[in-house]
């Protein structure tokens, strides 16, 4: 569909709104396609193409904030729509802090859309994901086992109009691929992940997805316990991006209104380790989470939430920036046309240090390098606790020497960013979440 078309369908959702006697009206509209293939043993197990288009309409009356939303875009469904909207409002509790945002000045230019990725014949796809496999399964004799390997892109149309004459759109798409495979020797059987996505096409590597995936699981077979102590702890990049999956809840300006943050009222004090600056940037080039503007229509931005280890601030929709008086940081994220825009991140990502990982390692007499965990979701963003199972490498006299697996490590969120005391060069993205490998000078670690 068209911009042309979206603006038409707007118009006339807007228009209907206005009749009714809505003044403050809202039209968001997706049109997205989706294309994943999966192979396992060099055979196509499934190749899916899903689409999704549709329109949702925010309406606020009388303070008084209504949606509502549809996937088949007729007059009859588009009058349908603006009602229920309407009707919704009238169920809803007054509040006026909801509001819709101007027409700025100005937005990103931003190159999001490749089509080489849509020129390239699906069979060439076919062959990505088996490369991947292959290259897993070439890394070393032991991995016999793909549980899946696969290639996917998607293409998408976002486009928002309001009332107040605000009027924005762009297009994206993204490509990438992701293996999981299972190394065995003797009765040990112990998996390995990897993945890659990129805005280009020819950005991608099968090779190197599929080397990382059969390197992973080959490392940790043979993994035993350790006895517990207290020990320096280094986390890969996707491990602490597992973490910072946990703070993003706790820098949303939601949750600080919820009283749900453990940062909640902590702004300007030190936080973290001088070392530590985490910035959400919206506006990045090359990087998945990035858009000329978020959920509302508002420019995207660069956020410092923690600057060398002080809390500079969250993030915020135009509601949760309202009730604190603030400006929106651009961060209105929304999932689908079918729900309203809540608080959310962008390119959320812990800036890189000066140190090589190899570095971080070699100063350690004893510690453990941490490669997964498992429990994540249980940690407390209200209170930072956690509590996690742990697998990794030993580290003696500066080097890996063997994999552990079978550990525990518990602690807190607020004396982990405390603790780190060493911060690698190697920023690794992972999707929409980016961070280096760190060093935590000393935590707590179970085994037996």
């Amino acid at each position: 569909m068209t911009e042309t078309k979206y603006l038409s369908l707007a118009q006339q959702v807007l228009e209907k709104s206005k009749d009714k006697g809505i003044s403050l009206a809202e039209v968001f509209l997706v049109n997205s396609e989706e294309l994943t293939i999966q192979v396992a043993r060099q055979k196509v197990e499934n190749l899916k193409l899903a689409q999704e288009s549709g329109l949702g309409l925010r309406v606020i009356v009388d303070n008084r904030l209504g949606y509502a939303f549809t996937s088949d875009l007729s007059v009859e469904a588009l009058n349908k729509v603006v009602e229920m909207a309407l009707h919704n409002s009238r169920e809803s509790v007054s509040d006026t802090n909801w509001e819709l945002p101007a027409p700025p000045s100005a937005y990103h230019e931003m190159a999001l859309y490749d089509e080489r990725i849509f020129e390239t014949p699906v069979e060439e796809k076919i062959r990505f994901a088996q490369e991947i496999e292959q290259a897993a399964r070439a890394f070393d004799p032991r991995v016999k086992i793909t549980e899946r390997t696969a290639y996917q892109d998607s293409r998408y149309q976002i486009c928002i109009f309001n009332s107040l004459g605000l009027q924005a759109a762009y297009r994206g798409s993204y490509c990438g691929g992701y293996a999981v495979v299972v190394g065995q020797e003797n009765d040990d059987n112990q998996t390995g992940f990897a993945m890659e996505y990129a805005l280009r096409y020819q950005e991608l590597d099968p090779i190197k997805i599929g080397r990382e995936a059969g390197q992973k699981a080959i490392r940790m077979l043979g993994a035993k316990t350790i006895p517990s102590a207290r020990m320096p702890v280094v986390m890969d990049p996707y491990i602490v991006t597992n973490f910072l999956g946990v703070l993003q809840n706790v820098f949303s300006g939601e949750a600080v209104l919820k009283g749900k943050s453990f940062l909640k009222g902590k702004e300007g004090q030190q936080v973290a380790n001088p070392l530590v600056t985490i910035i959400d940037d919206g506006t990045m080039p090359g990087r998945l989470g990035s858009s000329p503007f978020d959920g509302e229509g508002i420019p995207t931005s660069a956020t410092p939430l923690i600057e060398e280890g002080k809390l500079m601030g969250f993030l915020h929709n135009s509601y949760t920036a309202k009730k604190f008086g603030l400006k929106s940081t651009g961060n209105a994220v929304r999932g689908s046309y079918k729900g309203t825009p809540e608080v959310g991140i962008t390119n959320l990502y812990l800036k890189p240090g000066p140190v090589s990982p190899e570095d971080i390692i070699k100063d350690i007499q004893k510690g453990l390098y941490i490669t997964d965990v498992m429990g994540m979701h249980t940690a407390n963003p209200i209170s930072g606790d956690f509590s996690l199972g742990a697998s990794g490498l030993l580290i003696e006299n500066g080097e890996m020497t063997r994999p552990v697996r079978g550990v525990a490590m518990a602690g807190n969120l607020k004396d982990l960013l405390l603790d780190i005391d060493m911060v690698g060069n190697d920023l690794t993205f992972y999707v929409a979440k980016g961070a280096p490998t760190i060093r935590i000078k000393s935590m707590s670690i179970s085994g037996t």
